[in-house]
């Protein structure tokens, strides 16, 4: 009867584990997923096509720095361009009722996200307002590397 005992108590010590086991895998699955948004991604790259509704140079929503209200044909999106500089150096402004294209991707911020520019484009001009890996460019009088390689896939 002893021998039984064990025999259940250790099937039921290894069915207990084995649960711990699984629920720790599946945290670790679930983890990237939920952290994927944290991060830039080319992979995920999308692009935006509308029309400026508002542009503000220094909005006071996160995250900080320059927005973009777009019209899009699926509604209006709050996009982030970084620093309002940069588009000021590339010699591009942003008007209501301006037609744009924006490179970029959604991102996560708390509990929502937003869409993060990578690439400002009106008409045959385009400006990258962030790199290849999601960073914030800096303003130039020149393009930079970084610019350069970002501005490669725009046609």
């Amino acid at each position: 009867m002893k021998a039984a005992i064990r025999s259940h108590s250790g099937t039921l010590a290894l069915l207990i584990t084995l649960a711990f086991c699984i629920s720790a895998n599946a945290q670790q699955t679930e983890q990237p997923n939920a952290q994927r948004l944290h991060a830039y991604d080319l992979n995920r790259e999308s692009f935006l096509l509308g029309t400026v509704v508002k542009f503000e140079s220094a909005s006071s929503t996160p995250p900080i720095g320059a927005h973009v209200i777009l019209q899009t044909s699926s509604g209006q999106v709050d996009v982030h361009l970084g620093n309002a500089k940069v588009l000021q150096a590339g010699h591009l402004e942003l008007n209501a009722g301006d037609n744009v294209r924006i490179v970029g991707e959604p991102l996560a911020l708390g509990d929502s996200t937003y869409f993060a520019a990578r690439i400002v484009q009106k008409g045959a001009q385009a400006v990258a307002v962030r790199n290849a890996k999601g960073y914030l460019l800096t303003p130039a009088s020149t393009l930079t590397p970084d610019q350069k390689e970002a501005l490669r896939s725009v046609r």
